[in-house]
């Protein structure tokens, strides 16, 4: 068996007349593989038609299969070449809403034969062509110029002429070329590729490709009865292909590859360099700038995205290739037979499935027991009632593709929910109702701040402080039955839970489960602590301040030494710093009264008579005057104290670190 492989990517599939479709892969990227085969007949070529727009899809991923063993000569397809590098060898250009006059005047020199009216044809070579101003009103004109046979120059109203025909039949054929090359640029006509073979007798050949086609979709239904769940899943595929697929092998796949579109079909050019001998050009002078480094010059290697676009292709095809085996029947009347392929998860359905063009086809995959409990869920607190959920483990032993699930209990409509693609052996919950019958209502009981951890260095006290939450959750279960309740509750950044352990724990919310007793009423604590560092200046707490982190049972015993020993050193100069105030408070009260003697002495000095009194107040001024003399040199030795007693605390709270 000899294949030939065509670099190519996903594929638009098209209808190809002697090689029908025979096999469909729909994938969740938005590709799908299609494989067509039939009778190549001895001297024949067989042809794939697709749809232009599709031509870089078929060139990325095609591969021919020759069942025979004789060998495939070659493919061809129709090439497509860009519009403008099409129009460009033409001697004229159309653009848009050009007019006739400018067409005319790119034809200069080409034979004209006009006609106006019921006269005679005049036959010329065009001289010019164009647009002028003529009458009072500047009115624009299309005027024609002719060179006549008889050597006459004349001009002609293009709109007095009713007839022009090229008399140059090159140019006319050319014309011709050029509007049927824009019509087909217009046109969303097909593309064909032509699987040539010299072989001199007939064998069987098979062509597969990816394309882009409708995402499958899967929806299920959870049926609870009273032995267990079942669940079922139906597949819905869309054929938008233009072509009946009858009784094609039918597969579907969960998982996303990767595919892209690279342009492979539209030719590409390249600009190259104008070069010229060496000997031809005058020579300059060069000026030697000098040496900055020397790198080794790198080496041309395949480049890796193009070589995963080449590993991509290859793997799809080799997906697509494989024997199906692993059987599971369905009792809906249809068998689906389900595989993993790495990351990707495929069901066969081995019967032929037949889906008329422009119709979509629902395919049940999946009908089975499977493990499954209900549950009730609350995880929004501003509603009052929680959400009738089931928990659902894939205990099917395939992958579940995502999808909508409707849910029938004791034979009525439930509720629908939306489930994402479930590996097997996993689990998800889905909620589909409200339960009316359980109220739960929260309160945040307490608030409090406790300090864990007391540090400090370089004059900085460090608290390690916890503050901690505790969330009541109130469920009252109304109804004559027990229930399950699973809580939500929301993971909080710098938060951890006391006292309670979730049973689970998502991406944004720890779960706890809550046993309900019929017509009861349970309460459930949720208890958090936030754990946060503060920072505190040591020179700025008082003594006072420093006592309430000395009593702290969190506090070490060197930590306690030595915060004891500052509140003294803080203790001593407070007190130092009150004696000397009270000491300047003397002194100032001394000198006002020294004021108010010198006062009265000088009303004295003026009156006769009282020179008792005089020399009474001249002896109360000499004694104040020794007491100041005394409190001042006091005040001075309280004010050195102090500065000391500081000079010691700044350097007992520099060395100090517990």
């Amino acid at each position: 068996m000899r294949k030939l492989l065509i670099a190519a990517a996903s594929v638009c599939a098209c209808l190809a007349a002697d090689l029908p479709v025979r096999t469909v892969i729909l994938y969740k990227n938005g590709v799908g593989y299609f494989e067509r085969g039939g009778e190549l007949r001895a001297g024949e070529s067989a042809r794939l038609d697709f749809n232009a727009s599709d031509m870089n899809d078929v060139l990325k991923s095609l591969t021919i299969e020759d069942k025979g063993g004789a060998k495939i000569t070659g493919l061809r397809y129709d090439a497509s070449e860009p519009l403008a590098k099409r129009l460009e060898d033409y001697p004229f250009q159309l653009g848009d809403q050009q007019p006739l006059s400018l067409f005319l005047d790119q034809l200069k020199g080409a034979r004209l034969e006009i006609r106006a009216g019921a006269g005679e044809p005049v036959v010329g070579s065009i001289f010019s062509s164009g647009i002028v101003m003529m009458g009072e009103k500047a009115r624009q004109k299309q005027v024609l110029t002719l060179l006549l046979d008889s050597g006459d120059l004349r001009s002609y109203d293009l709109a007095a002429i009713n007839e022009v025909r090229l008399a140059d039949e090159a140019l006319q054929r050319q014309l011709k070329a050029y509007l049927a090359t824009l019509a087909v640029a217009r046109s969303k006509e097909k593309r064909s590729v032509y699987i040539d073979s010299s072989d001199a007798r007939a064998r069987q050949i098979a062509a597969g490709y990816m394309i882009p086609a409708p995402v499958w979709k899967s929806s299920y239904r959870l049926v609870w009865n009273a032995a267990a769940a079942v669940l079922e899943g139906w597949a819905i595929v869309d054929n938008t292909t233009g072509e009946d697929w009858t009784k094609v092998n039918l597969s579907l796949v969960s998982g996303r590859p990767i595919s892209f579109v690279s342009n492979l079909y539209e030719p590409k050019y390249v600009t190259r360099p104008v070069l010229e001998l060496a000997e031809n050009r005058a020579v300059a002078p060069v000026v030697d700038t000098g040496v900055v480094a020397a790198e080794p010059a790198a080496k041309a290697g395949l480049a890796g995205p193009r070589r995963m676009m080449e590993m991509t292709a290859q793997t799809m095809s080799v997906i697509a290739a494989e024997p199906l085996r692993s059987e599971m029947t369905s009792t809906v009347a249809v068998e689906a037979r389900g595989r993993e392929l790495g990351d990707l998860f495929e069901y066969h359905f081995p019967a032929a499935v037949t889906v008329p063009k422009g119709q979509s086809a629902m395919l049940p995959f999946l009908q089975q027991k499977i493990d499954a409990r209900k549950l009730l869920i609350y995880s929004n607190r501003s509603l009052e009632n929680p959400m009738t959920a089931s928990e659902i483990t894939n205990s099917s032993g395939k992958t579940l593709d995502g999808g909508p699930i409707t849910v029938y209990e004791g034979g009525a409509y439930a509720g629908e929910a939306l489930m994402q693609t479930v590996k097997a052996g996993d689990k998800r919950l889905i909620t589909y109702g409200v339960d009316l019958g359980t109220r739960i209502t929260t309160a945040l009981d307490s608030s409090r701040s406790l300090v864990r951890e007391i540090h400090a260095g370089r004059g900085i006290l460090t608290l390690k402080t916890a503050m901690e939450e505790t969330l009541t959750y109130t469920i009252r279960n109304v109804d004559a039955k027990a229930k399950t309740l699973i809580i939500e509750h929301p993971i909080r950044p710098q938060y951890k839970l006391l006292d309670v352990k979730p049973v689970e724990t998502t991406a944004t919310a720890y779960r706890f489960e809550v046993k309900l007793a019929p017509d009861g009423t349970e309460k459930f604590p949720v208890r958090e602590e936030r754990v946060y560092d503060q920072g505190l200046s040591i020179t700025s707490l008082t003594p006072d301040q420093l006592l309430v982190y000395i009593r702290n049972k969190a506090l070490t015993a060197e930590g306690r030494r030595q915060l004891e020993a500052i509140a003294a050193g803080k203790r001593q100069i407070a007190q130092t710093d009150r004696a000397a105030r009270e000491q300047e408070q003397e002194i100032n009260d001394l000198v006002r009264d020294q004021d108010r003697i010198r006062q009265n002495l000088s009303s004295l000095n003026n009156v006769a008579g009282q020179t008792e009194q005089v020399n009474k107040y001249a002896r109360q001024l000499a004694e104040q005057e020794g007491k100041l003399a005394g409190m001042r040199d006091g005040l001075s030795e309280l004010r050195k104290q102090k500065s000391s007693r500081e000079q010691e605390l700044n350097s007992l709270i520099e060395k100090m670190e517990f």
